[in-house]
């Protein structure tokens, strides 16, 4: 399990898609335990942004340098959230899917 706080940012583009970007050594350190991934190499995972669960991917970012959360319409309502709110994110494997 990982657990960090991060901004959440509004994709610049259609679609107003919401993400959390990674911490660098977060991300390090999925790298060494998920291993070679599928499916464009996103990492199965269930999510948790304050008190709201959920399951999903996630995607490599390279401009970043780490991976990219997506954080849904139903969770941003469902914790008051908007783009530029700092969020506390916990991660879990989710080996069935991976």
């Amino acid at each position: 399990m990982w657990e960090f706080t991060s901004t959440l940012w509004l994709y610049p583009g259609d679609g107003g898609w919401h993400f959390v970007t990674l911490p660098p050594d977060v991300a390090d350190d999925i790298d060494q335990v998920v291993g070679e991934r599928r499916d464009f190499g996103s990492v199965p995972v269930h999510a948790t942004v304050w008190a709201t669960t959920w399951r999903t991917s996630l995607f490599r970012d390279a401009g970043a340098g780490s991976f990219v959360l997506r954080v849904k319409k139903a969770v941003r309502r469902a914790e008051g959230l908007e783009a530029d709110d700092s969020v506390a994110v916990r991660l879990r494997y989710d080996a069935d899917r991976g």
